[in-house]
């Protein structure tokens, strides 16, 4: 064990050592867990921007036949002009994202192999049951779940490699909506919903982390740690599921295959 003051004897017949029992990190624990809060906090801003800016599905078409969800893609692809150049600050979001995005990973399994060296051949038994410890151990699973549904969600309605060639119209998102979720591609819409699950479990217990280890919340604030933990996951995750099932089911404005 390591010891403040050493008794040279002992040392000496090799009984105590003034070793510490581990190397120190570089990167101090502290710290990556701190990036793990703030790039946590930052994509569930976004899923939660995300979400309403997709609601907009559900709006009427004006008059010209123009789907409000069309003119918010627009304006997220033109907004700061004429100051910045079009699309400039939208690919500086992007930007932003697959750094945060980079940083989590990388975060997520350097806590995990130093948690694992930590415990050597020991490993946590008998965990409370509940939702918070089901979301604990299925994190890396989710984790990797969401990742490879990011990856799906951009080449289904960014790059148009998932949606049919003849029907994807960059920039028109109402039409390749409709498209993507029509009732024939009812395995789109099992994805999405199946995604949406998994980033439940993840942002529950992930929101529920970063408040924690930023310290935001005392004891008198469960209250609002129920609310950012539990009851915003679950309205983005509704308001994401609810969309491809309303497409296939035909619930939406103008709706015509």
């Amino acid at each position: 064990m390591t010891i403040q003051h050493a008794d040279r004897d002992a040392i000496r017949h090799g009984r105590i050592t003034e070793k510490p029992l581990r190397e120190r990190p570089s990167i101090p624990t502290w710290a990556i867990k701190l990036v793990m809060a703030v790039t946590g906090l930052l994509f569930g801003l976004f899923v939660l921007g995300h979400m309403v800016g997709n609601l907009k599905i559900f709006m009427p078409l004006h008059a010209n036949g123009v789907a409000p969800i069309d003119e918010y893609a627009h304006f997220l692809r033109t907004m700061g002009e004429p100051l910045f150049p079009a699309g400039a600050l939208l690919w500086l979001i992007r930007i932003v994202l697959l750094v945060a995005l980079v940083a989590h990973i990388w975060g997520a399994f350097a806590l995990r192999a130093r948690s694992a060296r930590s415990r050597g051949k020991f490993r946590r038994t008998n965990l409370m049951g509940g939702w918070q410890s089901t979301a604990t151990r299925s994190m890396l699973v989710t984790g990797v779940i969401l990742l490879l549904f990011v990856i799906f969600h951009i080449l289904d309605l960014t790059v148009g490699e998932v949606v049919a060639a003849d029907e994807f119209v960059h920039g028109a998102v109402y039409n390749n909506l409709l498209a993507t979720f029509a009732p024939s591609r009812w395995w789109v819409a099992l994805v999405y919903i199946v995604a949406n699950l998994a980033l439940l479990l993840h942002l529950t217990h992930g929101i529920y982390l970063a408040v924690s280890d930023l310290g935001w919340l005392g004891k008198r604030g469960h209250a609002i740690m129920v609310v950012l933990a539990y009851i915003l996951p679950a309205i983005v995750v509704l308001g994401n599921v609810v969309m491809p099932l309303a497409i296939m089911l035909g619930w939406v404005p103008g709706f015509t295959r």
